[in-house]
Order: C-alpha cells, then structure tokens, then sequence
C-alpha cells in the first residue's frame, strides 16, 4: 500500500496554537542566554575604569560614555552623522543587491556565461574593499562616489556567489520534475528554480547588507568628513574616547538590528518552506 504523504509532513504542520509555544520557549531561551557575555564585559569595563587599570584617557568609565552619548544625541550630532551612514549604506546597498543579483543568476542560469567571467570574478572578489581604495580615490576622488562604489563591491560579491550557488545547486530532479510537466523556461524559472534559490539568495542578502555597513565604517575611517566613522576618528584626534566608544557602540546597535531585521523578513517571506528544506 502507498504511503500516505500527508501522514508524512504531519510533523511538520502542526496547528498554530500548537507551535507558538514552542517558538517562545525557544526566543526567551536565547535571549536568556545572549545577556552573560555582555553584562560580563560590562562590568570588566567598569571594574577596570574604576580601579584605573588602564588610565582614564584610554578607558573612560561607563558614565562618562553614557553621558557623552547623551550630549551627542541631545544636540543632534550623533543622528546627522547617523543619517549620512545610513544614506551610503542605501545607495551602495541597492547597487551592490542588483548587480549581484543579475550576475549571479546570469552565472548560474548561463553555463558559458559562467566559465566567462566565475574565473575573473572570484579574482575580482578576493580582493579587499581596502585593496581598491587607493585606486579608486585616483579614479573618483574622495567624494561620495568612491564610497558607494565600496559598499556596492563589499554587498555585490556575497549576494552574486550566494545567488549563484543557489541557482546552480537546485536539485535535478526538481527540473525533471518540470520537463515531465513540460513547463515553459519562464515556468521553470519562476515556479521551480527561482523558489527553490530563495534561502540562498536570501542568505546572501543577510551576508551582503552586512558587509555593506562594514565596509562604509572602513570607508568613512579613511576618507570622510561626516558619517559615524568621521566621529571615531574625529573623537580619537582630539582623544576623546568616550565619544570613540559612543559611535562604536551605535555601530554596532545599528548593525545588529540591521541583520536582525533580514532575519525577521526571511520567516515572513520564506514562511511557506518546511524546516530541515
């Protein structure tokens, strides 16, 4: 006798109510677990100022930093620097997601395509944003271009390769699957090949977006006069570490909720796949 294939995913198509549960037992378990290692370093911080273990130019304490990030936000210099930042890693994102999308899905999709131009592009990936620094500052100037050509660079590569390896590692017999169904391209593009991609190219969104806002702290290090790097050189000039570790610790809150938030969307969008796919 056949196998029932609805007995089959019962597991994995519990009620709702049934499955809430679970989810929160599982988020309040984590978030229960991620609060250790901060709080430790915390207090290490404060043990450390407060017995000036290191001297307080280099290590201010916790309120002073607290207090500084006060000022900052109060007088609207910690959000106009946070603005700029966020309108770089926008414009360079949006490059870097549309071109990596085109050229992965064209690797992918396109074996000549791919033995062309995988080969120079894993070269061309290899290299660091701050490899092509000094030659795009010759190319473009310091301006706003060069920084979005980083950032694009930084997001372009993960999303192409994920996009990539996504669309090159779609099951065989999915498209068995189509050719016995006799879909068009566009059918098999759209209903099997690009849904089956989807976690991957996802992933590489995630990993791309990260990189983006990496790379425009290193860019705005280096060559800029506004945005939450400028502010860590600019307090590391005039030593002034408390506003170093204010623009530090928004880098990394502003980071953190960035990837955070791709994390929610997937669930949202990729609500339709059963875990274990």
């Amino acid at each position: 006798m056949a196998a029932n294939p609805i007995a089959l995913e019962a597991p994995y198509d519990l009620p709702a109510p049934a499955q809430a549960p679970a989810r929160h037992r599982r988020w309040l378990a984590d978030a229960v677990l991620a609060w250790p290692v901060p709080l430790a370093l915390l207090a290490i911080w404060y043990i450390a100022a407060r017995y000036e273990w290191v001297p307080p130019q280099v290590l201010p304490t916790p309120e002073a930093v607290a207090q500084t990030f006060g000022e900052l936000y109060r007088s609207g210099e910690l959000w106009a620097n946070l603005q700029v930042s966020a309108l770089r890693v926008a414009g360079g994102f949006a490059v870097g997601l549309a071109g990596g999308l085109t050229l992965g899905a064209a690797m992918g999709l396109s074996p000549r395509f791919r033995d062309y131009v995988y080969p120079t592009f894993k070269a061309f990936s290899q290299v660091p944003v701050l490899g092509w620094l000094p030659l795009l500052m010759l190319l473009v100037g310091i301006d706003e271009a060069l920084k979005i050509i980083l950032i694009a660079k930084a997001a372009l590569v993960p999303i192409a390769i994920n996009t990539f390896k996504g669309i090159h590692n779609v099951p065989v017999r999915y498209l068995e699957v189509a050719r016995v169904l006799r879909l068009t391209r566009w059918q098999t593009l759209s209903r099997v090949v690009f849904p089956a991609a989807a976690a991957p190219v996802w992933n590489g969104v995630r990993y791309g977006l990260t990189h983006a806002w990496l790379a425009l702290v290193v860019v705005e290090l280096l060559a800029s006069s506004e945005g939450l790097g400028y502010m860590i050189v600019y307090g590391r000039q005039l030593f002034q570490l408390d506003m170093v570790i204010s623009a530090v610790i928004v880098v990394g809150i502003v980071g953190f909720a960035l990837d955070k938030s791709l994390a929610l969307a997937e669930r949202a969008v990729l609500r339709w796949r059963k875990p274990g796919f």
